[in-house]
């Protein structure tokens, strides 16, 4: 099913650009064809590479044997390997460049293996990526990620007059959307960066004429804030999607004035892939203010005690832990995501933390990601996050990190959440000014390090 969507559409040139490196369409499918030879249709076949077109073409050879992708992330240092590995049975990763293609005149190169003939639907074995526990194995269906490609194409209006610039992992979900299947269906040319190069980024932007960028609010406030930037060098972008961490409606705002193009929110995880964003026809103070909506036959629903539910045709069959499947759904098969959101009357989602990240300070119950709001609204602050900090007294205080200028102190802090009308006990106590925020392999900020550097200063 993502074999034939991904090999009938137009040809071009430039499907892939990658450094130096520009392969057409057919190079890539023939390519894929090549290594796809050595697989075995229903067999899990993991791979470990970076930002480029050997990742494309190794999912894409999986789903033309008929095989099931299972993407590590380049970064993983032999625990998610060694997880996947004894999970599924396997002993090898499959590297594409092992496997050169010669390129005949006609095209696609022999043999083409029908993916009628794999023994089920399983396309996809992705493990999530949080930065402690043991990796959960999120099953994909082939049906899934069809339907999320065809309806994510729709919605944003993609055609072959676009370009993306794609610099995330393509082990991630939103790499492999925004990075693979998107392009490979709409025949779209994709700008792969193996390394976040803010310099290198606009560059790229400008000489490859980037229409769209997809990504987590880190690579959009390098861009403006490196030296080289103007608005100039971004005017071919049209479109800005924004997702996987808190994102603020001024962090919008300010990227919206700053790239002159259209900038909405997203929202999704590995197991349910953008399930609420906007068109880029919608309300802007909608792009700003909400993570947009779902669209049929998707349904979000937010329980009694405020967790978002979902449930539509993309998301996950489940995990490879029958447990973790078993505890991930209701009794009615609905999607429990473990994030705190409401839903406006017109169905748009605004997420506003985590279960698993609340405050409790003195018995009050804090979210975090109200706390980051209000310190991103202040100009001197780019980012922004929050945990609670152990106090023997209070169980928990509010302590910040921020990406700010000199002027933003503990005391302009308070100053700024007394003029915001915020309550005291949601102020930071602790503020720890960072020259740049880290993160995870997934543009997340990587909250389990902030922790460590709040136990070990020294750090």
């Amino acid at each position: 099913m993502i074999h034939e969507m991904l090999t009938l559409v137009p040809r071009r040139d430039d499907l892939i650009v990658a450094g130096d490196r520009r392969l057409s369409t057919d190079e890539v499918m023939a390519w894929a064809a090549q290594a796809a030879a050595t697989l075995e249709a229903g067999q899990p076949t993991a791979f470990q590479l970076p930002t480029g077109p050997e990742g494309v073409v190794a999912y894409r050879a999986c789903w033309q044997a008929g095989a099931v992708a299972v993407p590590l992330l380049q970064s993983d240092e032999g625990r998610q390997r060694s997880h996947a590995f004894a999970t599924l049975g396997i002993n090898r990763l499959l590297n594409p460049s092992e496997h050169p293609a010669e390129y005949p005149a006609g095209g696609e190169a022999s043999p083409r293996r029908s993916t009628q003939d794999r023994p089920d639907d399983r396309a996809l074995i992705m493990f999530t990526s949080g930065s402690s526990g043991v990796p959960k194995g999120v099953v994909h269906t082939q049906a899934a990620l069809a339907y999320k490609t065809r309806q994510t194409i729709a919605i944003q209006e993609f055609t072959p007059d676009d370009a993306g610039l794609f610099p995330a992992s393509l082990a991630h979900v939103a790499g492999l959307l925004h990075g693979v299947l998107i392009p490979g269906a709409a025949s779209i040319k994709t700008v792969l960066m193996s390394r976040w190069d803010p310099a290198e980024a606009l560059r790229l932007i400008e000489q490859e004429q980037i229409t769209y960028m997809v990504g987590p609010p880190t690579f959009f406030n390098d861009l403006m804030g490196h030296p080289d930037f103007s608005p100039s060098r971004t005017a071919s972008l049209r479109l800005l999607s924004i997702g996987g961490s808190s994102i603020t409606p001024a962090f919008v705002n300010r990227a919206r004035d700053a790239f002159g193009c259209v900038v909405k929110r997203a929202y999704g995880s590995t197991e349910a892939p953008t399930a609420t964003t906007c068109t880029i026809g919608d309300d802007p103070e909608r792009m700003a203010n909400t993570d947009g909506r779902p669209f049929a036959p998707t349904q979000i629903r937010v329980d009694e005690h405020g967790e978002i539910q979902i449930h539509g045709p993309e998301v996950t069959v489940g995990y490879l832990d029958p447990a973790h499947t078993a505890a991930a759904f209701t009794e009615d098969g609905w999607f429990r995501t473990r994030d705190l959101g409401r839903l406006d009357a017109d169905g748009y989602l605004t997420v506003i933390g985590r279960l698993g990240q609340k405050i409790i300070r003195g018995g009050e119950n804090i979210d975090a990601i109200e706390v980051e709001a209000i310190l991103e609204s202040h100009p001197a602050v780019s980012q922004a996050v929050v945990l609670g900090e152990p106090d023997d007294r209070l169980g928990e205080r509010v302590a910040a990190f921020v990406v700010a200028d000199g002027s933003f102190d503990l005391d302009e802090c308070r100053r700024w959440f007394a003029e915001a009308g915020a309550a005291r006990f949601m102020t930071p106590e602790r503020l720890i000014a960072i020259a740049e925020m880290p993160t995870m392999p997934s543009g997340k900020p990587d909250r389990a390090d902030l922790a460590e550097k709040l136990r070990d200063p020294t750090r």
